[in-house]
């Protein structure tokens, strides 16, 4: 200390200014953790809950007393014994009392005490009553039977207990959250009876494991009764390290086709949970919801109604969407940290509270029995004075009248004690004339016997063990009650994605010339005769529903995809696609496609080269896009074209100076990108000056027909005619007949 601490002339203390804020941080941080956020594994409860319960006993509050005002409850507790803020203490009160926060409320309150949408309206402590419930007799019961230390309270007038004297482990009953400096505590709620027998079997098996004790304590039991879906490996965990988190679900059943909402989890407001769904309702995330309302009342205080469009609503797709995406599933941390034994604060498993618990029982037990034992001893020597008094009536009155002091001359004639000579002459003269030799005897061996079996248990352990086991088991039965949330085995909720959640109504995607586009209601669109900016006009169209991706591919051979209900209405001349995508510099949208996403398409360049893409392969972030069709230099992209699933479907392929090759679908290869092969041979095909270049494609069903244009006229190629075409992939093909080598397109029959 001579290097930190040195005193002035004065003799005041001098310290370094870090040494000093150091020790203060710390002796915050311990009163802290102590004094005020963590539990007390022996009667699960911190100071201010601790304060207020004795108070409330000391008022005679009992479970079977009138109610009384909370600020008295309150004054009291402030006034004697917690000398803090008011409104902080009550807030402490109201959190035991409300049935829907306490598995087991410790406090039974009249007037508003709040309500599971708003735990914080409750009314102020002027307007409310309280007094204890029943349950809490377990933590006062034995509070005058020896078997708790006392302590001064903050101005050393009273004596308060430093702890309860809980006959069950109340930590786990009901659990305790709190934040200190640098740790914080989560315990959740468990049932009474389940954790009862967990304790009387680690009694009998001290040797038992968390594994073992979850067979008794299968999980958390929280005052509301949704569904706990935690695998039993990871509750194993928690309960193994005494760190993880749970996850609770509403539970619903369906009523003449709607969804009614019977249980929500803990601390899960209803009212904002109907705010939630209808934020999705009105965005019109919940195209399958037809209404939603809450019809919960005193008879059914959780009753919330879902109605679903129809009667084809995928219910468990839907609810998993809400549980992922609402309150209707929640999580809870897990982080079982509390005041062990020690006065040190810890984590424990399952097992070291249990463990821990059950030595403070056995000791508040033992104190209990040593304090009646206690008692009985000085009853009985008490009562061998009195007989010896009885018996000798007559001297002893004697006595009292001749002598100055009686009490020594009682001492020395009767061979009695100090106290034993006190009692005879504090007793009335009447009250020992009416004394009989047979009551005091009885008495005598009433308490003899007791002294016996007290001492008797004492001194066997077994014993002890079996008076604790049997005093659990009797208030097991007493106040214990059937599981309110059961364990279920549940797969885990999924949100619907964006095609999942929009309304599916008919859409026609239009795009111009200039890369424009727009999304008009209805396949029954005649798009050429839409209205168009100046100098642009139609270029392609594709139907498709409202929740389903529309495709455009460009000059590059680069596809990009978009939601169709995020495209602009038809009633104006939509945007850009430029303003949403970013294709590559000179290029432009050749294609807008709506296909499903398992349809096969052709995909080809007019250098003759092509393979089969399907549709979901043409799907890409919207931005940059993704290449599809690798180009020679020079060659553009044709129209992609849908294979129908026929059998034996044959590709027709013409260039511009009227070669035709017809061939087997089949024996293109099914590709998600590249250049493709090589279709029919073109001369040149790569060059810069070309000649000649594919000029259109065509699927051929089996019996089909093959129309060619050129120019104004047409001619009809049967499936015999067709034949004479036949060839393998990428040969040259044959001359159309004369009048048709110069070929614009081609069309299948």
């Amino acid at each position: 200390m001579t290097d930190t601490l040195t005193y002035n002339a004065e003799g005041l203390e001098r310290q370094p200014l870090s040494v000093f804020t150091e020790k203060a941080y710390l002796d915050y941080s311990m009163y802290v953790i102590l004094d005020r956020a963590l539990p007390y594994v022996g009667d699960g409860l911190k100071p201010v809950q601790r304060r207020i319960l004795y108070a409330m006993s000391e008022l005679g509050l009992s479970a079977a007393a009138k109610f009384k005002k909370s600020a008295r409850t309150v004054g009291d507790v402030l006034g004697k014994f917690h000398p803090h803020g008011d409104s902080a203490c009550y807030e402490a009160m109201v959190l035991m009392a409300q049935p829907f926060s306490y598995r087991y409320p410790l406090i039974d309150g009249q007037g508003n005490w709040g309500s599971p949408d708003n735990p914080k309206s409750f009314a102020a402590m002027r307007y409310t009553e309280s007094r204890l419930t029943p349950y809490a007799e377990l933590l006062l019961g034995e509070l005058d039977q020896g078997t708790v230390d006392w302590q001064p309270n903050f101005d050393g007038t009273l004596e308060e207990p430093k702890l309860l004297p809980a006959r069950l482990p109340n930590l786990l009953l009901n659990g305790a959250s709190g934040i200190a400096v640098g740790m914080a505590t989560d315990i959740p709620s468990h049932n009474l009876r389940e954790v009862a027998r967990a304790c009387i079997h680690l009694l009998d098996h001290p040797q038992a494991s968390v594994a073992d004790l979850m067979a008794f304590v299968p999980g958390p039991d929280f005052p509301t009764a949704g569904e706990i879906i935690t695998p039993a490996e990871d509750i194993l965990k928690i309960y193994e390290t005494g760190n993880g988190s749970l996850r609770q679900r509403a539970r619903y059943e369906v009523e003449q086709g709607e969804i009614i909402i019977t249980a929500l989890p803990y601390q899960v407001s209803g009212e904002r949970l109907m705010e939630q769904i209808a934020a999705q309702f009105n965005a019109k995330k919940l195209p399958m919801i037809e209404d939603f309302r809450d019809e919960s009342d005193h008879e059914f205080p959780t009753r919330l109604v879902i109605v679903p469009r129809s009667n084809r609503v995928d219910i468990e797709r839907l609810m998993s969407h809400l549980f992922a995406t609402t309150d209707l599933e929640r999580s809870y941390r897990v982080n079982m940290n509390l005041v062990a034994g020690n006065g040190r604060p810890r984590v424990m498993d399952l097992k070291e509270i249990l463990v821990e618990w059950l030595l403070f029982r056995t000791a508040t037990v033992r104190r209990r029995l040593e304090h009646r034992l206690g008692k009985v001893l000085d009853r009985l020597h008490l009562l061998e004075g009195l007989l010896i008094a009885y018996l000798n009536i007559d001297e002893v009155i004697r006595i009292i009248r001749t002598e100055d002091e009686p009490k020594p001359v009682l001492m020395g004639h009767f061979a009695l004690s100090d106290i034993q000579a006190d009692y005879v002459l504090n007793t009335r003269l009447r009250q020992l004339a009416r004394l009989e030799e047979m009551k005091i005897r009885g008495e005598q061996e009433a308490l003899a016997a007791e002294r016996d079996h007290l001492q008797g248990i004492l001194g066997d352990d077994g014993r002890l063990k079996q008076l604790i086991r049997e005093e659990i088991t009797a208030d097991a039965a007493k106040y214990g009650d059937a599981r309110r949330s059961p364990l279920v085995a549940r797969d885990a909720a999924a949100a619907l994605d964006e095609t999942e959640v929009t309304p599916s109504e008919p859409v026609t995607v239009v795009l111009s010339e200039k890369g424009w586009v727009r999304a008009a209601k209805g396949h029954e669109i005649d798009a050429v005769a839409l209205s168009y900016r100046s100098g642009d006009q139609f270029l392609a169209a594709a139907r498709l529903r409202s929740n389903q991706t529309a495709v455009f591919l460009d000059s590059t051979g680069r596809s990009y995809s978009l939601p169709a209900h995020t495209l602009p209405s038809a009633r104006g001349q939509g945007e850009p696609l430029t303003g949403r995508l970013d294709p590559p510099k000179g290029a432009n949208f050749v294609a807008v496609l709506g296909d499903p996403p398992q349809t096969r398409l052709l995909l080809a360049s007019d250098a003759g080269y092509g393979f089969i893409i399907r549709m979901e392969d043409l799907y890409a972030k919207p931005k940059g896009g993704k290449a599809v069709l690798t180009l020679p230099a020079g060659a553009r992209v044709l129209p992609l074209i849908p294979i129908p699933d026929l059998p034996n479907p044959r590709l027709a392929a013409a260039t511009n100076t009227g070669h035709l090759l017809v061939f087997p679908v089949s024996d293109l290869p099914e590709m998600p990108r590249g250049k493709g092969n090589k279709i029919i041979s073109i001369p040149g095909a790569n060059g810069a000056e070309r000649l000649e270049w594919l000029v259109g494609l065509a699927v051929v069903r089996e019996g089909g027909s093959l129309v060619i244009t050129s120019g104004k006229r047409t001619f009809t190629l049967k499936p015999a005619d067709l034949e004479h075409y036949q060839g393998e992939r990428g040969r040259r093909g044959k001359p159309l007949p004369r009048g048709f080598q110069r070929v614009d397109g081609l069309s299948a029959e």
